[in-house]
Protein backbone atom coordinates (compact mmCIF):
# COMPACT_ATOMS: atom_id res chain seq x y z
CA UNK A 1 0.00 0.00 0.00
CA UNK A 2 0.87 3.50 -1.27
CA UNK A 3 0.61 6.80 0.14
CA UNK A 4 -1.29 7.76 -2.48
CA UNK A 5 -3.65 4.53 -2.68
CA UNK A 6 -4.64 5.75 1.24
CA UNK A 7 -8.24 7.86 -0.27
CA UNK A 8 -11.92 8.43 1.53
CA UNK A 9 -14.55 6.07 1.09
CA UNK A 10 -16.70 6.62 -2.03
CA UNK A 11 -18.63 9.35 -1.52
CA UNK A 12 -17.45 10.58 2.30
CA UNK A 13 -15.90 13.76 1.20
CA UNK A 14 -17.90 16.90 2.62
CA UNK A 15 -18.54 19.62 0.57
CA UNK A 16 -16.71 22.63 0.70
CA UNK A 17 -17.90 25.37 3.10
CA UNK A 18 -19.21 28.50 1.14
CA UNK A 19 -18.75 31.57 3.00
CA UNK A 20 -20.11 35.13 2.70
CA UNK A 21 -23.35 33.51 0.68
CA UNK A 22 -25.84 34.99 3.20
CA UNK A 23 -27.11 34.48 6.84
CA UNK A 24 -29.16 31.14 5.84
CA UNK A 25 -26.28 29.18 5.01
CA UNK A 26 -24.73 29.69 8.23
CA UNK A 27 -21.53 31.34 7.31
CA UNK A 28 -23.03 34.81 5.91
CA UNK A 29 -21.69 38.32 5.75
CA UNK A 30 -18.46 37.97 8.22
CA UNK A 31 -18.03 34.22 6.79
CA UNK A 32 -17.44 32.93 10.75
CA UNK A 33 -13.89 35.23 10.79
CA UNK A 34 -15.92 38.19 13.41
CA UNK A 35 -16.29 41.75 13.60
CA UNK A 36 -12.54 43.42 13.45
CA UNK A 37 -9.35 42.21 13.85
CA UNK A 38 -6.22 41.19 11.92
CA UNK A 39 -7.61 37.85 11.34
CA UNK A 40 -10.93 39.02 9.82
CA UNK A 41 -9.75 41.31 6.92
CA UNK A 42 -8.87 39.44 3.06
CA UNK A 43 -5.99 37.47 2.67
CA UNK A 44 -4.11 35.32 4.95
CA UNK A 45 -4.14 36.97 8.70
CA UNK A 46 -0.24 36.39 9.00
CA UNK A 47 3.04 35.06 7.24
CA UNK A 48 3.59 31.32 8.06
CA UNK A 49 5.92 31.41 11.21
CA UNK A 50 4.71 34.86 12.43
CA UNK A 51 4.33 34.56 16.22
CA UNK A 52 3.20 38.23 17.06
CA UNK A 53 6.54 39.91 17.17
CA UNK A 54 8.42 37.90 18.81
CA UNK A 55 11.32 36.49 17.72
CA UNK A 56 9.70 33.20 15.54
CA UNK A 57 11.37 29.33 16.13
CA UNK A 58 12.86 29.60 12.69
CA UNK A 59 15.35 32.51 14.04
CA UNK A 60 15.63 31.58 17.45
CA UNK A 61 17.77 28.33 16.67
CA UNK A 62 21.15 27.52 14.84
CA UNK A 63 21.40 27.27 11.40
CA UNK A 64 23.83 24.77 11.11
CA UNK A 65 23.27 20.91 10.21
CA UNK A 66 23.89 19.45 13.30
CA UNK A 67 24.99 20.73 16.82
CA UNK A 68 28.84 20.97 17.09
CA UNK A 69 29.88 18.66 19.93
CA UNK A 70 31.40 20.75 22.52
CA UNK A 71 35.28 19.38 23.78
CA UNK A 72 35.10 16.67 20.68
CA UNK A 73 37.64 14.04 21.29
CA UNK A 74 39.76 13.65 18.06
CA UNK A 75 41.50 10.69 17.84
CA UNK A 76 44.34 9.22 15.55
CA UNK A 77 42.36 6.39 13.68
CA UNK A 78 43.75 3.23 12.11
CA UNK A 79 41.97 0.15 10.71
CA UNK A 80 43.10 -3.75 11.72
CA UNK A 81 43.93 -3.94 8.02
CA UNK A 82 47.16 -1.77 8.23
CA UNK A 83 48.31 -3.76 11.17
CA UNK A 84 48.18 -7.03 8.76
CA UNK A 85 51.83 -6.13 7.61
CA UNK A 86 53.47 -6.11 11.13
CA UNK A 87 55.43 -8.83 12.42
CA UNK A 88 53.72 -11.73 14.81
CA UNK A 89 53.76 -10.64 18.54
CA UNK A 90 54.57 -6.79 17.66
CA UNK A 91 53.60 -4.04 20.30
CA UNK A 92 51.22 -2.02 18.65
CA UNK A 93 50.67 1.97 20.13
CA UNK A 94 50.66 5.30 18.53
CA UNK A 95 54.43 5.81 19.31
CA UNK A 96 55.50 2.55 17.08
CA UNK A 97 53.35 3.05 14.79
CA UNK A 98 54.62 6.38 13.99
CA UNK A 99 57.95 4.80 14.29
CA UNK A 100 57.33 2.09 11.62
CA UNK A 101 55.42 4.64 9.29
CA UNK A 102 51.96 3.04 9.30
CA UNK A 103 50.91 6.45 11.20
CA UNK A 104 52.38 9.91 10.08
CA UNK A 105 50.79 12.32 12.01
CA UNK A 106 49.37 12.38 15.92
CA UNK A 107 45.87 13.64 15.87
CA UNK A 108 45.35 12.38 19.25
CA UNK A 109 45.14 9.34 21.59
CA UNK A 110 44.94 5.51 19.18
CA UNK A 111 41.68 4.18 18.47
CA UNK A 112 41.53 0.93 16.57
CA UNK A 113 39.07 0.50 13.63
CA UNK A 114 37.46 -3.08 12.42
CA UNK A 115 37.58 -2.73 9.10
CA UNK A 116 39.85 -5.35 7.55
CA UNK A 117 41.16 -8.82 8.40
CA UNK A 118 44.18 -9.87 10.80
CA UNK A 119 45.78 -13.15 11.29
CA UNK A 120 48.95 -12.61 13.38
CA UNK A 121 49.00 -12.40 17.26
CA UNK A 122 49.64 -8.39 18.06
CA UNK A 123 49.62 -6.96 21.73
CA UNK A 124 47.49 -3.74 21.12
CA UNK A 125 47.52 -0.79 23.29
CA UNK A 126 45.25 2.22 22.46
CA UNK A 127 42.81 4.68 24.07
CA UNK A 128 39.64 2.82 22.26
CA UNK A 129 38.19 -0.20 20.42
CA UNK A 130 35.48 -0.66 18.14
CA UNK A 131 33.60 -3.72 19.21
CA UNK A 132 34.67 -5.41 15.85
CA UNK A 133 38.54 -4.57 16.21
CA UNK A 134 38.28 -6.04 19.81
CA UNK A 135 36.53 -9.26 18.48
CA UNK A 136 39.06 -9.52 15.62
CA UNK A 137 42.32 -9.24 17.37
CA UNK A 138 41.26 -11.31 20.24
CA UNK A 139 40.37 -14.10 17.55
CA UNK A 140 44.22 -13.96 15.98
CA UNK A 141 45.15 -14.25 19.38
CA UNK A 142 46.36 -10.96 20.56
CA UNK A 143 45.69 -9.22 23.23
CA UNK A 144 43.81 -5.41 23.31
CA UNK A 145 44.57 -3.43 26.29
CA UNK A 146 42.72 0.27 26.73
CA UNK A 147 44.99 3.19 28.18
CA UNK A 148 43.04 6.09 30.11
Amino acid sequence: MRLQDALPKEGSQRRRRRVGRGISAGQGASCGFGMRGQKSRSGRPTRPGFEGGQMPLYRRIPKLKHFTVINRQQYTIINIGNLASLDADFEVNLASLIEVGIVTTDDGPLKILGDGELSIPLRVQAAAFTEAARSKIEAAGGSCETLS
